[in-house]
């Protein structure tokens, strides 16, 4: 580094630093303080993925500020692994830590989510501290994430009202960016800002290897196949003691099989057709039942004998040391996609509208070719030769998720510059 460099990386570095105290009228000397409302779940490995990935690339591009994580959940050990991967976050739980953040923080960064997630968290912020607020990487959809009914005209003007007062909305896909524009959102900045999960490093190689050693699966060599249902069946997880909603349930048990066939083709393509294997594995912890039923148990016992079905629900960390050793994945989910090509991975996502307008990123960072409209018979019938090209041009393939990653990580660059402007 030559010393205008130097000078001009020492400058930016000091400019994060100097925070303004307006009520003393005085400057103060010391690091930016981020407070991040995130960690909406933990049955989910791409819930859990928006965390650290918002951290990773605050790490990467805001070092000199302090940041407090205000979690939804960070049970079944993901405090520990965010605990251990950023040992320097305060994660702020309790309603005493909670108040000192809200006096002592300068900003509040909303992470990534199927929409605005805490949006009533974000109102108690503005309206009690009047400090700046930002939005990083949300869908929007005024129907809901469950697409099962509208959602109230008055509570999604609301919604518009709260991202109109922040500094920033970074929308992970076009079309949600195009709908608050459509109603009038009056955020300064609305661009297009990829899923924080891109970013997410985490990683479990230990136990990733002892899995991918019982099964013989080698580095390269093998394929991921990710199953979902329609609606996820939270009913089925205890710890939600949630109701089985009989719509949702029907509409899985209608589109199952219609859902899923063209998976099963492409593993059996794949398998007979190539050296490759697959590993059918879940996202969250309803789908190794559903991946047991509808993909691995009808399959073939020629291709059943070089196909994987796991049968245990996994964390971020080992699931993402399995897909960077996989030469690829494929299936009906969104955020293992997402780890996939932020880590140059190749990805196929297929999606239907319940799922929302979040799928239809692959095209915002040129991945358009490999996303599949399950409601879209010509894209139901073309998954399976894509899934096998894939295999049979694995360099091609990834050389093409490069491409895509390089856009990603250009825009991550841009956005983490606007945060870190509305902190100087």
């Amino acid at each position: 580094m030559d010393r205008r460099q130097f000078l001009q990386t020492t400058f930016a570095g000091a400019a994060t630093a100097v925070i303004a105290n307006v009520s003393r009228g005085t400057q103060e000397l010391r690091r930016p303080r981020i407070l991040l409302r995130s960690s909406w779940q933990t049955v989910n490995i791409g819930d859990i993925a928006h965390t650290p990935g918002v951290l990773a690339l605050l790490e990467r591009h805001l070092p000199d500020a302090e940041v407090r994580l205000w979690p939804s959940r960070v049970d079944n050990g993901v405090d520990a692994i965010l605990q251990q991967r950023f040992p320097q976050v305060k994660i702020v739980q309790s309603p005493t830590a909670l108040e000192a953040a809200f006096a002592e923080c300068d900003f509040l960064l909303h992470g990534s989510g199927a929409s605005l997630v805490a949006e009533r968290d974000v109102t108690r912020w503005r309206t009690e501290t009047s400090k700046p607020y930002g939005v990083y990487g949300i869908t929007l959809a005024e129907t809901g994430s469950t697409a099962t009914k509208p959602t109230p005209a008055n509570v999604f003007v609301k919604t518009i009202d709260v991202l109109s007062g922040a500094k920033f909305v970074f929308f992970r896909d076009s079309v949600s960016k195009k709908l608050a524009q459509d109603r009038s959102c009056t955020c300064p900045v609305m661009e297009f800002g990829p899923d924080a999960a891109f970013a997410t490093d985490l990683r479990d190689d230990e136990k990733s290897t002892a899995f991918l050693r019982e099964h013989q699966l080698e580095e390269g060599r093998f394929l991921c196949c990710i199953p979902r249902l329609r609606y996820t069946p939270y009913w089925v997880l205890p710890e939600k003691k949630t109701a089985r909603d009989d719509i949702k349930h029907a509409r899985n048990e209608a589109m199952k099989e219609h859902d899923h066939e063209p998976h099963r083709r492409a593993i059996i393509d794949i398998v007979r057709q190539t050296e490759m294997k697959v590993l059918i594995c879940p996202e969250d912890r309803t789908q190794m039942a559903v991946g047991k039923e509808l993909l691995y148990d009808p399959l073939p016992a020629d291709v059943k004998s070089r196909t994987v079905w796991r049968p245990d629900y996994w964390l971020t960390g080992e699931a993402l040391s399995t897909y960077v050793r996989s030469a690829g994945l494929f299936g009906n989910e969104m955020h293992s996609p997402i780890m996939c090509v932020g880590n140059g991975i190749p990805a196929i996502v297929c999606r239907w509208a319940e799922q929302t307008s979040k799928g239809l990123m692959w095209r915002d960072i040129g991945l358009g070719d490999w996303l599949f409209d399950f409601d879209n018979e010509a894209d139901v019938q073309r998954l399976p030769a894509t899934a096998l090209a894939l295999a049979k041009n694995p360099a091609q393939a990834k050389a093409k998720a490069a491409v895509a990653r390089q856009f990603v990580e250009q825009r991550q660059r841009e956005t983490m510059q606007t945060l870190k402007d509305n902190l100087s």
